[in-house]
């Protein structure tokens, strides 16, 4: 056994916090833990141990919240969530759930309102208070909120939440949907980008009835009635083994054919909940190396997997704004096994990744060095002029697609802090990423410190996403439960029953259309 780390994890039994190994073996890594109770448990951390080398230079420390919520002096991870100040990530997306209906009640899904036993569904002012609480956060005020559920679309007060979301001075405003209300309201698309959306976060997992059994035959009109609207979509695939990790080189070819509309692909390996035996998490545990070795496989080698880094790659780009400007920045130090990413551009029928004429490892090495000479206490503005002057040769003009001027747009970001630059970027190039949440088998505390996926909770805490989801129990289940309402009492107080809003297909109807 080759230990890589020590760590803590939990038991998924009992919920205790356990030591842990994080050790190689035939090339993968692994995690092992051990319960009194409950015997030895291995897991699988990431299917490539040479991946995870990579990847583990790009991590960084983080900024650490000066304002926690949670006071306490001595902290349990992960029993205190809420911030706390041990937590090494500011928050970089807020998730708020405006509702735990849901119009499908899909096999793998962690939670729903008939399931739960109550409606959760926190009131506008509940949901105001919670934007203003993100707002608050120090040093990096939250800008990006997704609104999500259950379904947040069976709201019937959704505009005004977005306008409620938006008039807090969130920037980044996505909304989290199966998308089957998008396909048969053809006006709601156009209100919610009109209340101030940005894109819609899109479940998606294949390219076939059999795989992606939700909305198959509504992603044509989600399409049409997104793009009549200007609102772009970023494709959400649950990824698991042997169900639908064969289409991911399909599903990036789909959002390259309609990249006018989708902005990217998000891939999330599957999260195992529930009790389940090694033999079952073997059938379908994926890790984000197995889904980007199928995305170059699958895609004849036009993507690589050398093409994709980790989330923290950018730390050298936060750290350069901050000593150019004197003020802390947006920056993304989630740790560097949760998710990866790449850009791609689309020229004719072919994708080029960013890789292919941008040398981003030297670019993030020099900015990182400039960075270091300001701090150092050389003249930030010499020191930026000089960064503009060099930024062309990390840039292979010859194979930069046509009509993209990185170094321009890479100026504006840098120097003139113009971001709408990253605009123009976004919509010039198909994003494709992976975010692999924990479950209690593969759970690393670590991990938990550096999320930067949180969600915003009525009581004020702010928890981040696998601690609220994995520990149901401790979280999401329990808050939930306190600020929600019986199955019962809102169908009086409706008068409308919860089975109501259940989608059902005119199976012959939607596939003649």
């Amino acid at each position: 056994m080759n230990v890589i780390k020590e760590t803590q994890s939990l038991c998924p039994e009992c919920n205790k916090v356990l030591p842990a190994k994080v050790f190689e073996r035939d090339g993968k890594v692994w995690i092992e833990k051990k319960c009194q109770d409950h015997g030895d448990i291995e897991e699988l951390y990431w299917s490539s141990y040479d991946m995870y080398q990579r990847a583990s230079k790009f991590e960084i420390e983080g900024k650490c919240v000066e304002n926690p919520s949670i006071k306490k002096e001595f902290i349990n991870c992960p029993s205190d969530c809420g911030l706390c100040k041990d937590h090494l990530t500011h928050t970089t997306l807020a998730n708020i759930v405006v509702t735990n209906r849901c119009d499908l009640s899909c096999w793998y899904c962690f939670f729903f309102a008939e399931k739960a036993g109550y409606v959760y569904e926190p009131s506008l002012e509940q949901i105001r208070e919670m934007a203003r609480n993100l707002r608050n956060q120090k040093p990096v005020p939250g800008n990006a909120v997704q609104l999500t559920g259950g379904e947040p679309c069976l709201r019937d007060d959704l505009i005004e939440i977005i306008k409620i979301v938006k008039g807090e001075g969130i920037d980044h405003v996505q909304l989290n949907t199966d998308g089957i209300r998008l396909a048969t309201d053809p006006t709601l698309a156009k209100r919610v980008r009109e209340a101030g959306t940005n894109t819609v976060y899109l479940s998606f997992d294949g390219l076939s009835p059999k795989t992606n059994f939700k909305n198959h035959w509504e992603v044509p009109s989600i399409l049409e009635n997104c793009r009549s609207a200007g609102l772009g979509i970023v494709l959400v695939p649950t990824v698991i083994k042997g169900i639908n990790d064969h289409e991911v080189g399909g599903i990036v070819n789909f959002a390259s054919k309609n990249i006018d509309v989708i902005r990217g692909v998000n891939f999330q390996p599957v999260s195992l909940t529930g009790r389940l035996t090694r033999a079952e998490r073997d059938k379908y545990r994926i890790t984000i190396p197995d889904v980007i070795q199928g995305i170059e496989e699958q895609t004849n080698g036009e993507i690589k997997k050398d093409d994709f880094y980790p989330v923290p790659c950018t730390g050298p780009v936060t750290r350069f704004v901050e000593a150019l400007t004197g003020r802390a920045h947006y920056e993304l130090s989630v740790h560097f096994a949760c998710g990866s990413a790449t850009y791609v551009f689309k020229e004719g029928e072919k994708l080029i990744p960013i890789t292919k004429f941008i040398d981003i490892d030297g670019l993030f090495e020099y900015l990182n060095e400039k960075a270091g000479e300001i701090e150092r206490g050389k003249n930030r503005y010499w020191v930026g002029i000089k960064v503009l002057s060099k930024l062309g040769r990390f840039i292979d003009k010859e194979r930069q697609p046509k009509g993209l001027n990185v170094s321009k747009i890479i100026f504006n970001a840098l120097i003139k802090h113009n971001y709408e630059a990253l605009g123009e970027f976004h919509h010039k190039t198909l994003f494709i990423g992976m975010m692999h949440f924990m479950d209690k088998y593969n759970y690393d505390i670590e991990r938990v410190k550096r999320c930067g996926i949180h969600y915003l909770v009525p009581n004020g805490l702010i928890i981040p996403f696998c601690a609220f989801n994995v520990i149901p129990e401790w979280y999401r289940d329990k808050i939930q439960r306190e600020f929600g309402t019986s199955i019962k009492e809102w169908e009086e107080r409706t008068g409308r029953s919860i089975r109501d809003d259940f989608y059902s297909r005119k199976s012959l109807k939607v596939t003649a259309e």
